[in-house]
């Protein structure tokens, strides 16, 4: 599983000329599932995401984590994060979870992260989204749970 984050003072979501979603201060978080994708990624994604400590102190220093600023999440599902351009032109989404695996973690992930306490919006699942931010620094961070264990 793989997810960019995005510091941001404000983000949403639009589907066609409806806003889905809309958080203030938080993070946008793009998230991609692999193929072979589980529980342990899942879990992963939960506990590291709200304690990365990527907001700033009185001091100006990355001391504080979403879960002590208050932070809210979105968090935006996206295939595109498995796109393998290394061969000709057109990227490879082999890597990708079908949309039935990839739809159950991706869900699993935002109830993860509604039970750890977080206010949580989300992207529509297969939709082509529009989606808005105003980076906060700016302040955008990759996570991997493949590279985690």
């Amino acid at each position: 599983m793989r997810a960019v984050l995005q510091r941001v003072k404000e983000a949403w979501v639009r589907v066609g000329e409806q806003e889905v979603a809309r958080i203030g201060r938080g993070l946008l978080v793009l998230l991609g599932v692999a193929q072979g994708d589980g529980p342990e990624d899942v879990d992963y994604m939960v506990r590291k995401i709200p304690q990365l400590r990527i907001f700033e102190d009185s001091e100006g220093r990355f001391n504080l984590s979403l879960a002590e600023v208050g932070g809210e999440l979105l968090v935006v599902s996206q295939f595109t994060l498995y796109g393998d351009c290394r061969k000709g032109r057109r990227p490879s989404f082999t890597q990708a979870a079908p949309p039935e695996e990839a739809q159950r973690l991706y869900e699993e992930v935002i109830e993860g992260l509604k039970r750890e306490g977080f206010k949580v919006q989300c992207g529509q699942f297969q939709a082509r989204m529009e989606v808005g931010l105003l980076n906060d620094g700016p302040v955008t961070l990759l996570l991997d749970s493949k590279k985690a264990f």
